[in-house]
């Protein structure tokens, strides 16, 4: 009786902590969304072409993102177990070890965008009309990629230590500034410019150059976690090689599956049309609506494993993961069963070719259920295993799977074989799935469950 007594508060306890640390999250992925959906709505008034070039050219900020989200969970790997070991100098050394690697990043692709943006979007299409576009785009987005490095590592920072309503905070703002924007730049309202696809861009890289500025007076007021160009220049030798040895496995997974995920594009753009190009902007953005809740669940979990790990409570850990999968599949069928509700709105809605409304049907039933595969190896690869510091069976599996399995038989159903558009994305959309029996069988070995803190920091390093 007692035991059962003390399982309950705990759980009470969990899903207490667990929704202080999600909600936060989820309403900034939802605010996420709404910007791309602010995007996909506006553009659809403007021509499908610009749609489809933006959908394309969008790729690169999403690989973008997959480098700083590999950077600002390698991050929190660290950051979440040092504070939950009450160590915040390691932070700060830390988040400086972050902060070199993504500054690097986005001035890397901000300089192709501003040299080369038609190179980078005849990677995706031959079409000349879009290439046009997405040059226009890419350029306006570079400012965007530089401010947004400094801002991913801060806010991951931030959420590791459990400061999760500040760092949502700033993204709803960010993010509401954003879509105001969009209709002023787009549409050229308020005397402003019309830019169309452009406009889309340059609202992008004017709110995240505000979200930047907020961050620094965050920053200036904040006791203990700040953002600061010093922390760079923080050396350890002990955590450089714990970052190197976590962290970039982390990063180098979230890039691999990134640039896999953009291969698909490719694929769509190069071989199956731009009615299937525009017909995927739309099934994608449903698809990421339906997906806000079991991310949420995975990154939520992520921060307070770590922190439970970190204290060195391994057992309650082992227990939290259990709860945090569970909860996961929950909401993944729940998002699973958003986007079958959806299905005829968006049908309605989207300004499509008859063809290309006739091939977001069929996307939008294969995306009821492929939003539980996605959902739970989030949960698990990019949660769980890294709330204990193991990284590199996450980057072993995806890189496997996307490279030896998916993307290659997607060039090998369009290209070769030449199968109908639908089968193509149909073929893609099994790679979730394949990973599963490696996936938990690692995740039942509890290799993943471990305490990755240093004791003699400061004194060995």
């Amino acid at each position: 009786m007692e035991i059962a007594t003390s399982n309950a508060k705990q759980n009470k306890t969990f899903y207490r902590q667990i929704a202080r640390l999600t909600a936060p999250i989820v309403l900034q992925n939802i605010l996420s969304v709404a910007v791309n959906s602010a995007d996909v709505v506006m553009l659809n008034f403007v021509g499908q072409a610009h749609l489809a070039a933006v959908s394309l050219a969008a790729q690169y900020a999403s690989i973008l993102f997959m480098v700083f989200y590999g950077l600002g969970t390698g991050a929190t790997m660290l950051c979440a177990q040092y504070y939950g070991k009450g160590d915040l100098r390691a932070i700060d050394v830390v988040e400086g070890i972050a902060l070199r690697f993504s500054l690097a990043s986005g001035a890397a692709f901000a300089l192709a965008a501003l040299t080369a943006p038609r190179l980078m979007m005849r990677v995706f299409t031959p079409d000349a009309a879009l290439i046009d576009i997405g040059a226009q785009y890419l350029r306006n987005m570079a400012l965007a990629y530089v401010c947004w490095s400094a801002i991913e590592i801060y806010l991951s920072v931030l959420r590791s230590v459990g400061r999760v309503g500040i760092a949502t905070a700033l993204n709803v703002f960010a993010f509401s500034l954003n879509i105001a924007l969009n209709a002023v730049f787009i549409f050229g309202l308020l005397g402003a410019p019309k830019l169309g696809a452009a406009g889309v861009a340059l609202a992008t890289s004017l709110s995240r150059l505000t979200e930047l500025f907020l961050v620094l007076i965050v920053s200036a007021r904040s006791r203990d976690v700040k953002l600061r160009v010093s922390h760079m220049f923080l050396k350890n030798d002990l955590l450089f090689h714990d970052f190197l040895r976590m962290a970039m496995p982390a990063t180098a997974n979230d890039v691999v599956w990134g640039l896999g995920f953009s291969m698909y594009s490719v694929i769509i753009g190069q071989f199956l049309g731009t009615d299937m190009v525009a017909a995927n902007s739309f099934a994608s953005l449903v698809r990421n609506c339906g997906s806000v809740f079991a991310f949420g669940i995975a990154s939520g979990g992520t921060i307070l494993l770590g922190q439970l790990l970190g204290e060195g409570r391994i057992d309650d850990a082992d227990r939290a993961a259990g709860e945090v999968l569970r909860l996961t599949v929950l909401f993944g069928a729940l998002g699973g069963l958003l986007i079958f509700l959806a299905s005829p709105f968006v049908l309605r809605f989207a300004d499509l070719t008859e063809t290309g409304r006739g091939y977001l049907r069929v996307m939008l039933w294969i995306n009821t259920y492929y939003i539980m595969g996605g959902a739970v190896n989030t949960t698990l690869i990019a949660g769980v295993f890294r709330a204990g510091g193991d990284s590199r069976f996450g980057f072993r599996c995806d890189a496997i799977d996307m490279w030896c399995y998916a993307v290659p038989l997607g060039f090998f159903a369009a290209a070769v074989l030449k199968l109908p558009p639908l089968w193509v994305y149909f073929l893609l959309c099994t790679d979730e799935f394949v990973k599963w029996p490696w996936v938990f069988r690692h995740y039942k070995s509890k290799k993943w469950l471990r305490n990755i803190t240093r004791d003699d920091l400061f004194t060995a390093g």
